[in-house]
């Protein structure tokens, strides 16, 4: 039965998984629907916008998909709201018919050895929302005291952090990167990267295309170890991984040039330790292999690999929001097709979940696609079954906002930034230049 009005929802994050949970509600046909967005950072597109790297603008260019969703007649913005700091999960229920958390993974996960908290030693996430022009990251991430750094992960995480420590301030001209991390890029000291995976080469998470990159670099050559990319030719390789050790193994004689920088990639090198006293000074690892039931075990070979800095790439994890479920085990909000479940399995009403937080940091940015058409797919069924039922007015969440003072940026505000970001980088000769603290974008966004 269709709703006397409007059916409200609320959609925590404006990444991929949240925007794309905004576009199969408003394009549904069912019933009508009004939809606000909110992030806790003044801008919207999440891990597009601070998480790819500035290098892949084809990647990128999926937020004029996301623009235009947003964008729509019966979505609204609202930026620098926060669950927990601004609202609670109660004030959202109250004034919505329905909530999806879409609030993606923005930690590291631990590595649960010793020397993880020594100064030099940091989540790989820090790294990329520096050069990301994330508002909360480190500023500045100083590079001009730094000769190795060792890079612990095998995805295209690592590949991220490791090309962009490679590439100078001339290779990122056209991009997007912010002036302060072109400047701290031109300051670079660093002359050796490494890339350590506790697996082999046919376990290695990365994608071709990205891998293949890495052998591309101007100002950088790459290296493997012969007997670290050598794998059984019995064994019947997915084709992923058969391709991406054929480009590892294409690298076998890569010898050393005058180039500026060289990246080695390594495997069966399992970290034991970050060692250090006052600071990092390496990575302590063990040689592993696989066993006849295939665990990998240690052999007792260690090796240490000198290193300034260690930047753990080994995987994101969700953080639990304020009064939602939480599967602290899995590192997401319970739930049965984008239906969260409470601490008893139970459905909890009015309340859904999509992407990375729903299920885990997997898939490429278009998976977020198809896993919040589920979610979406199973809030539509509940409505037109009575389990959401649209009856009298909700009370406006707007004048809550105002009367506890919170400074929302609208979509407009988003696009007075987007405007001030475009002509600065006019003027730099880029096609922009991101703005990266607080008080900057909020500035631009009142402007």
């Amino acid at each position: 039965m269709a709703p006397d009005r409007p059916v409200k929802v609320a959609v925590l994050g404006s990444g991929p998984a949240g925007v794309y949970a905004t576009g199969a509600l408003v394009k549904q046909t069912d019933f009508p629907v009004q939809v606000d967005v909110f992030d806790r950072v003044p801008t919207p597109y999440g891990l597009v916008r601070y998480g790819v790297a500035p290098d892949h603008p084809n990647i990128k260019s999926i937020v004029s998909v996301l623009h235009d969703l947003l964008a729509s007649e019966n979505v609204r913005y609202f930026g620098c709201v926060e669950l927990g700091r601004d609202v609670t999960r109660a004030d959202l229920l109250e004034h919505y018919d329905a909530v999806i958390y879409a609030t993606g993974a923005s930690v590291d996960r631990h590595l649960g050895i010793p020397g993880e908290d020594l100064p030099g030693s940091y989540p790989a996430t820090e790294f990329v929302a520096w050069y990301s022009g994330h508002p909360d990251a480190r500023q500045p991430f100083p590079l001009d005291d730094i000769e190795s750094v060792v890079v612990i992960g095998v995805g295209n995480v690592a590949l991220d952090v490791a090309r962009m420590l490679a590439k100078t301030p001339e290779d990122l001209a056209q991009t997007d990167t912010p002036s302060p991390v072109l400047t701290e890029l031109g300051k670079s000291t660093v002359h050796d990267i490494h890339i350590v995976g506790r697996r082999g080469p046919e376990h290695a998470k990365f994608t071709t295309k990205e891998l293949r990159e890495l052998g591309e670099l101007a100002n950088a050559s790459v290296q493997v170890v012969p007997a670290e990319v050598a794998v059984d030719p019995d064994v019947e390789l997915e084709r992923l991984a058969r391709t991406n050790v054929a480009v590892l193994q294409g690298w076998v004689e890569n010898g050393i040039d005058d180039k500026a920088r060289r990246v080695s990639v390594r495997f069966w090198l399992r970290p034991d330790e970050i060692v250090g006293t006052d600071k990092v000074t390496g990575l302590r690892c063990e040689r592993a292999v696989l066993d006849e039931s295939g665990t990998l075990v240690g052999t007792g070979e260690f090796e240490t690999i000198p290193a300034d800095v260690v930047l753990r790439a080994a995987g994101y994890r969700s953080l639990p929001l304020p009064g939602v479920a939480f599967d602290d085990a899995n590192g997401v909000i319970p739930n049965a097709a984008g239906r969260v479940l409470d601490a008893a399995g139970n459905v909890s009403p009015h309340e859904y979940v999509a992407g990375w937080v729903k299920r885990g940091p997997t898939g490429v940015i278009g998976t977020n696609k198809s896993d919040a058409t589920e979610t979406v797919r199973n809030l539509i069924e509940d409505v037109n079954e009575g389990r959401i039922a649209a009856g009298p007015a909700l009370p406006s969440f707007d004048e809550q906002l105002s009367a506890r003072g919170v400074q929302v940026v609208d979509f407009a505000g988003w696009l007075r930034i987007d405007a001030e970001e475009i002509r600065r980088g006019k003027a730099e000769g880029r096609p922009r230049s991101k703005i990266s603290d607080w008080e900057s974008l909020i500035s631009a966004a009142g402007s």
